[in-house]
């Protein structure tokens, strides 16, 4: 367990390694806004969601990832704003973002909108190498503990949705940053963070009167690692708990659960297991927790019931 642990851990220092590195959750669908900055305000109302996620339960130094996330509509039309702080982390080593997201929507049809995005903030990483079992105790790349400085990055996205589907594409991080020199640039050849590609898209059927089926994608694609393909599908009842299965290509399946407790506050749960030979015997599965809070606004003592995305 030891050797696979810093295994993993030289993998993540390896800045020449290129793989996802952005964290994974389940709980995708709901996490929008940490991907898409075009999302931002796109529910009617200023949106709090916290999501924790608990990975390879059992195996020592297993991600642990948290995202809280909130956006709103703006006063100035058709525009909205957001912030999302994203803590990742895994064995000795965490990444912490900070972000802020604006958005600007234009009207395509009658029911439907083209959103345009940008986002901005800082990135630092951290290793505490002190407490770290190595079995060569003069390995140079334990022998310090790391912190990198502030590292700006940015991002873009397109978000085109109407009440029933969405369909969105963006950048979340268009500079690489390389924590080891603590520098930043858009150039590939260094070591550092890779570009990620997100397409993620949803779709509403109403099934009667009572259930609907919410089926939802989200795709991953990043220089030089296999493209990786969540697919979920939710069923809901009168748009008060859900169900639903997932499958992440080459890595998962898994289910979801969650309920609106109230029309602004819905929590939900997922478990997934991981079915890759290398590291399905060394854990428990994975869980996550999801909170989601709609201050939403009251026009004419009705409420104004925030969107289904």
């Amino acid at each position: 367990m030891k050797k696979t642990l810093i295994t993993l851990v030289m993998l993540l220092l390896g800045g020449s390694l290129m793989a996802q590195q952005e964290a994974m959750f389940t709980h995708y669908m709901f996490n929008t806004l940490a991907i898409n900055p075009a999302y931002a305000g796109s529910r009617d109302a200023l949106t709090i969601t916290a999501l924790h996620r608990s990975q390879w339960i059992g195996f020592d130094g297993a991600p642990v990832t948290q995202t809280i996330t909130a956006h709103t509509p703006l006063a100035l039309k058709n525009a909205g704003f957001g912030v999302s702080v994203v803590n990742d982390k895994i064995g000795p080593v965490g990444t912490t973002a900070l972000y802020a997201d604006f958005s600007y929507k234009i009207k395509v049809t009658k029911k439907s909108w083209l959103a345009f995005g940008l986002k901005g903030g800082l990135n630092i990483r951290r290793g505490d190498f002190d407490n770290l079992e190595i079995g060569d105790q003069i390995d140079p790349t334990f022998a310090k503990n790391i912190t990198s400085d502030l590292l700006p990055n940015f991002g873009a996205g397109l978000y085109y949705f109407t009440d029933k589907y969405y369909v969105g594409l963006s950048i979340p991080k268009l500079m690489e940053n390389n924590f080891e020199e603590n520098s930043t640039s858009s150039n590939s050849n260094l070591a550092g963070e890779e570009k990620h590609y997100f397409l993620i898209a949803g779709y509403m059927f109403n099934l009667n009167q009572n259930w609907v089926l919410k089926p939802t994608g989200f795709l991953k694609v990043t220089n030089a690692a296999p493209m990786e393909l969540d697919l979920s599908a939710q069923v809901i009842y009168k748009n008060k708990f859900w169900l639903g299965a997932m499958f992440r290509t080459k890595d998962a399946i898994g289910l979801l659960a969650g309920l609106n407790i109230t029309d602004q506050l819905a929590v939900g749960y997922s478990f997934d297991f991981s079915f890759v030979n290398t590291t399905f015997t060394h854990n428990a599965g994975s869980h996550e927790i999801m909170l989601r809070y709609d201050f939403i606004r009251v026009s004419k003592k009705k409420i104004r019931s925030p969107r289904y995305f």
